[in-house]
């Protein structure tokens, strides 16, 4: 369970999981302070960090001669549709021939996060009073 909270500073919002920390924030030009990155920055990068670090389990299992895997994402938001597209470069430094590269592309399409956002989504919402009661 991931919590944020914000309080009446704009807009730096602390999110913390069981055992992690961070801070999430808008730029100076929205009125944040910069102190993290801003929302749509941490979804990409939640792409972005499963991506490396299933072509690193994947490499390692198969013992593949990779030293460096840098992973690129930008979100596009397609005003004219209701389509947002995610690019996504991989760059992979190391040994490794054109069928591995082709096998870790295709790896790269089965990272769990990769799988999430390629899914139909929901999202139910509730509000809940000061003591985590629902309203």
């Amino acid at each position: 369970m991931i919590k944020a909270v914000i309080h009446q500073e704009p807009y730096v919002t602390h999110i913390s999981s069981e055992s992690n920390s961070l801070i999430a924030d808008e730029p100076l030009e929205l009125g944040g302070k910069n102190l993290g990155m801003n929302p749509t920055e941490l979804l990409a990068s939640s792409l972005a960090a499963c991506t490396c670090i299933t072509l690193r389990m994947y490499a390692s299992r198969k013992q593949w001669d990779v030293k460096s895997i840098e992973t690129h994402i930008e979100i596009i938001n397609q005003e004219s549709s209701a389509n947002t597209l995610f690019e996504r470069q991989i760059t992979l430094i190391g040994e490794i021939d054109q069928v591995q590269q082709e096998r870790l592309l295709d790896m790269a399409n089965h990272c769990p996060v990769h799988k999430i956002l390629t899914r139909s989504i929901t999202i139910n919402t509730s509000i809940n009073d000061g003591d985590n009661k629902k309203i």
